[in-house]
């Protein structure tokens, strides 16, 4: 079988953005490496001992929450903070004792830093001129940027004359102009609105493939991470507690503390009673028993955590007839009408609550659900993930 019907047939963990993946070539050589990297302030560990690897043009994504070490990272990238311990390289080079401003890497700050009282162009080009760039370059460079951003009518106005989203353009322009070998941005987006947001993290997407560059962004947003990067890196207390493309982080998390932090999930407990290859039955600390086919991590008479996503669960009003199918029965304790789907909050004898999610592929419903109705809840074997931790 030739490789091109071989990979056309393979199946994929999730759908993928590109077929970008330079992490799975072993001959690779990264981008930028943090090395044992360790960020000590005061007696509190903002990074601890973490290693990671960056592939040029890749956007990537440091994930988590407040204080969890992400805007460190970025910083000591940056050359705005040193780290306590470790290297960074870039390209092959250490960055130690190297000044911000002599580093190949720009900064977009989620403020965007505008100078209120320069003109869009000028905005753009401060930096070339900091840099001694000859006004005929730089006016064809301004004129580049303002065309790939789409504001060149706008290049006359002042910042204030701006929506949030063109304001977001303007700084995005002024940091590549300089074209960096590395864009950096912390919360790029969190200062739009949902909708302007959304269109912008395409936006995003767009020019870091027309422009070749690598991207790193520092979010708290699980939806812009998953929407716009290749790969995205979970951070928790200074560490990292997961790599992986949006795809893999999402149907194949590695511990319930990733499962629990992208998206909704539902865990459940139990304890390994039998096991052949990847099958194993789990004794449900809820008092029901489940299969799974995906219980390659546990042992036998091992706790386990089966994670399952709402969307794989399905609700009924009768037990499924599928026989393979895990089935429990419930009451309907919420209701969550969202408009392209409902998500309902089935609770079950013991008090348990399990969500499942359902689209809205019909205008009707023949058989609508309400609170307090007794329901099935069923999923299939392969829908979980068995986690150990």
């Amino acid at each position: 079988m030739s490789s091109r019907i071989s990979g056309a047939i393979m199946k994929s963990l999730g759908s993928i953005r590109r077929s970008f993946a330079p992490w799975k070539d072993a001959d690779a050589r990264p981008y930028i490496v943090f090395e044992n990297v360790t960020k000590i302030f005061g007696d509190f560990t903002a990074v601890d001992d973490l290693s990671l690897n960056i592939y040029e043009r890749e956007f990537f994504a440091l994930l988590g929450a407040s204080g969890c070490g992400k805007s460190t990272l970025l910083r000591m990238l940056a050359g705005f903070e040193h780290p306590t311990s470790g290297r960074i390289l870039l390209d092959g080079q250490d960055l130690k004792g190297i000044p911000p401003y002599m580093r190949p890497v720009n900064m977009m700050f989620q403020s965007y830093a505008l100078f209120p009282h320069m003109t869009v162009e000028a905005n753009i080009a401060f930096g070339l001129k900091q840099d001694g760039m000859n006004r005929a370059d730089i006016d064809t460079r301004v004129k580049q940027m303002l065309d790939l951003v789409k504001l060149s009518k706008f290049a006359k106005r002042k910042p204030h004359q701006l929506s949030g989203g063109q304001r977001q353009r303007v700084a995005l322009a002024r940091s590549v102009a300089k074209r960096p070998k590395v864009l950096l941005l912390d919360e790029p987006l969190g200062a739009l609105d949902k909708k302007l947001r959304e269109e912008t993290q395409f936006e995003l997407m767009d020019l870091q493939q027309d422009l070749g560059l690598t991207f790193v962004v520092v979010t708290h947003d699980q939806e812009e991470a998953m929407t716009m990067s290749d790969r995205i890196a979970v951070m928790d207390k200074g560490q990292i507690m997961q790599v992986a493309t949006p795809a893999e982080i999402y149907e194949a998390p590695a511990s319930r503390f990733v499962a629990d932090f992208i998206g909704s999930v539902n865990l459940i407990e139990g304890r390994v009673m039998a096991k052949e290859g990847t099958r194993a039955e789990i004794d449900s600390a809820h008092g029901f028993k489940l299969v799974t086919t995906n219980g390659a991590p546990a042992n036998e008479g091992e706790t386990v955590w089966l994670s399952v996503r709402p969307e794989k669960v399905q609700i009924t009003h009768e037990k499924p007839l599928d026989a393979s199918f895990n089935a429990i029965e419930g009451e309907v304790w919420d209701i969550a009408y969202l408009g392209d789907m409902t998500l309902y909050n089935v609770k079950l004898d013991d008090g348990k609550i399990i969500r499942t999610s359902v689209v809205n592929d019909s205008r009707h419903v023949d058989k609508p659900f309400t609170w307090y109705d007794r329901a099935w809840i069923s999923f299939a074997p392969d829908s979980g993930v068995t986690l150990t931790r």
